[in-house]
């Protein structure tokens, strides 16, 4: 699932460029003094990868090299993939990276402590909506018949290997993917000694360390009710990892109604509640990208014992569609 947007508030030149502007930068990484970063369109989106304190190219050509390596094992679509695999094993069993195997525990920890409306097995109700290309709802016999094959429960996780009981399920692993990839990218960066990093992959965003200048980073939460990119405040973090859910972006409007991409494993439809926006900090980017999900789907009166139960949540802000800003934990807002 698509991240909303995140501005960074960061002391260095600001180029504004246009998407195709941006692509070009995939071989042409900035490299000034003891800085350097790059933008590469990866994971459906663009990342962006920015070290401090060095200027070796070849360290930040590698971090890029993890990133298109997880991909390939995570990824719903590409051929060949772990999850490609698992989804058109017809149930049997299918051998599967180690890395694969921790992805999907977590999706189905999710699960649990959200009562089953975070559920890794919506890829066929995912795939059916598609809201990339689609812009009209499904039939309902189509949502009823993919919503038959969503149940975490039925993901059967052995030592090596991983199986679907329903054999038309499918795993979709879009709502925490990137969070874990970005925390693979920090965790590679500290091992090669790197204190001041920044992995921004979609919106899903990890921080190693502090900024350049041994003061937080600042990242301001853009405004849902806002079309022109202003933003409702700014959060503070160190060290830690930010991601945002929203049901502003990829949505369509079919007969007066809008349906954003965010689904109820219960109902196949748009999740409905009160949060129209979710930005929760966490000492992982997994971490807070799911529970940014679930918070959307949960609503503001019933999420706040999924965070207070979740090892590793930091704190959130949601924006509920009274236009009402909501703070939870301990982070630095203002």
């Amino acid at each position: 699932m698509r991240r909303i947007g995140i501005i960074f508030l960061i002391a260095l030149s600001i180029v504004v460029v246009s998407a195709c502007e941006i692509t070009s930068l995939r071989n042409a990484a900035v490299q000034s003094g003891k800085q350097v970063s790059e933008t590469r369109l990866l994971l459906s989106t663009y990342c962006t990868v920015t070290i401090h304190g060095s200027d070796d190219y070849e360290l930040l050509k590698q971090a890029f090299e993890l990133i298109e390596e997880l991909e390939a094992l995570l990824s719903i679509t590409i051929e060949g993939s772990d999850i490609y695999r698992i989804n058109h094993a017809g149930g049997e069993a299918v051998s599967v990276d180690s890395r694969t195997l921790e992805v999907i525990n977590a999706g189905i920890t999710f699960g649990e402590i959200s009562g089953g409306l975070f559920d890794i097995t919506i890829g066929r109700l995912s795939r059916l909506w598609d809201f990339g290309n689609r812009q009209h709802v499904p039939d309902e016999s189509e949502i009823a018949s993919a919503k038959e094959t969503v149940d975490y429960r039925q993901i059967i996780v052995g030592s090596h290997s991983v199986q679907l009981e329903h054999p038309k399920a499918k795993i979709d692993l879009g709502a925490i993917a990137k969070g874990y990839i970005a925390n693979e990218v920090a965790e590679f960066l500290i091992s090669q000694g790197i204190t001041s990093a920044l992995i921004d992959l979609g919106g899903d965003i990890t921080t190693v360390g502090s900024r350049y200048n041994n003061t937080p980073w600042r990242i301001a939460i853009r405004n849902p009710f806002d079309n022109i990119g202003n933003w409702i405040g700014i959060i503070e973090i160190t060290n830690a990892s930010i991601a945002a859910s929203g049901t502003y972006e990829r949505r369509f409007e079919d007969n007066s109604v809008l349906y954003h991409h965010i689904l109820d494993p219960s109902t196949g439809m748009p999740g409905r509640s009160d949060v129209v926006s979710a930005t929760v900090v966490a000492e992982s980017a997994m971490i807070a990208e799911g529970l940014s999900t679930i918070a959307i789907l949960a609503g503001s009166g019933s999420v706040q014992e999924v965070f207070e139960s979740t090892s590793g949540f930091i704190g959130a802000v949601l924006v509920l569609d009274s236009e009402e800003v909501q703070i939870f934990g301990d982070i630095v807002f203002d």
